[in-house]
């Protein structure tokens, strides 16, 4: 259980990450989206289901945005009301901020009613109104703590240029949280640094580990490769002529992500970092959903090979590129 495997610190977690369907979509075609998720994912050897929270991010830039913002629905709404035959525990991200403290009582009240689980990200812009801090979110879900674990967003573009993501993860760990999901990874220079200093941060303060959980994204052409770099996503100059370059951006980026999964594993199991990875799949394009599947099994297969995870029986790798 997702549960069991965050609380007692256990490696090789994998989850999949999705956006709701558009607030424009019709009821007929929301279902139909949702029956084709249920479909590609009820056989995989995921742990989890992280269903994002869509927020226009426009405003921390002054680049235009490449492709133009279109709301989503709740992420919550969705997944309780057209996912409940994917018997996998959901991962339910919210911006805690844009909330008051009631309402976000509540809403946490009907996602621990659902074995759901919180992740609280910040809001979109800096001078965003705030509502509720996050301090106080975590406070809010403190009641829920025997029960539940929460989760929070780590990103390793920030650490290269602020150096702090340990400590920034650790204040976060003493308000109750366990896990820690990263921004898309392209950069795993960026990536080991994070690993790095936590892990010996937590050995100098003598404090206990938390999860990291490595999000990986195929990419499937240049202009999704430019939207990812918009997000704040850093990929090495020598990979991104690389992937321009490529007679198929989208295997190209895919063997990028399983050598990146491969070696994330071996530094984390070296320095006793608790880790996992959520493959992550927003697309619309057929190839890339397709992409982001074949990566599930084959980092399952990766890990069940270093003695990290054990696959379940009846998983077979049948996707292909």
């Amino acid at each position: 259980m997702f549960l069991t495997k965050i609380k007692s610190g256990e490696s090789g977690i994998l989850l999949y990450g999705i956006t709701p369907p558009k607030t424009e979509t019709s009821a007929e075609r929301i279902a139909e989206i949702a029956e084709k998720t249920i479909a590609r994912l009820i056989s995989l050897d995921l742990d989890a289901l992280v269903v994002y929270d869509v927020q226009d991010e426009s405003a921390r830039t002054s680049e235009e945005r490449p492709f133009p913002f279109l709301s989503a629905l709740d992420p919550l709404s969705f997944a309780n009301r057209y996912l409940q035959d994917l018997k996998i525990p959901k991962i339910i991200y919210r911006p805690a901020g844009k909330f008051s403290n009631g309402e976000l009582s509540e809403w946490l009240d009907e996602l621990h009613q659902n074995n759901f689980y919180p992740v609280f990200v910040g809001v979109p812009a800096p001078d965003f109104p705030v509502k509720t801090t996050l301090p106080e979110a975590y406070k809010i879900w403190s009641k829920n703590a025997e029960t539940s674990v929460i989760g929070a967003v780590t990103i390793p573009e920030r650490h290269e240029q602020l150096k702090d993501e340990d400590k920034r993860i650790l204040d976060k760990v003493s308000c109750g949280v366990s896990y820690f999901i990263s921004q898309c990874v392209f950069n795993l220079a960026y990536a080991k640094q994070i690993v790095e200093d936590l892990s010996c941060t937590c050995k100098k303060e003598n404090k206990k580990l938390p999860t990291l959980i490595f999000t990986l994204t195929a990419c499937g052409s240049a202009k999704t490769l430019h939207f990812m770099e918009w997000l704040g996503i850093n990929v090495p100059e020598e990979l991104k002529e690389s992937l321009k370059n490529s007679e198929n951006v989208l295997e190209n980026s895919v063997n990028v992500c399983l050598n990146i999964a491969s070696e994330l594993a071996d530094y984390c199991t070296e320095r006793s970092v608790p880790f996992g990875f959520n493959i992550e799949s927003v697309a619309i394009r057929k190839e890339e959903i397709e992409a982001s599947i074949y990566m599930v099994n084959k980092i399952s297969e990766m890990l069940n090979e270093k003695g990290i995870r054990k696959m379940k029986k009846t998983d077979k790798i049948t996707a292909e590129l």
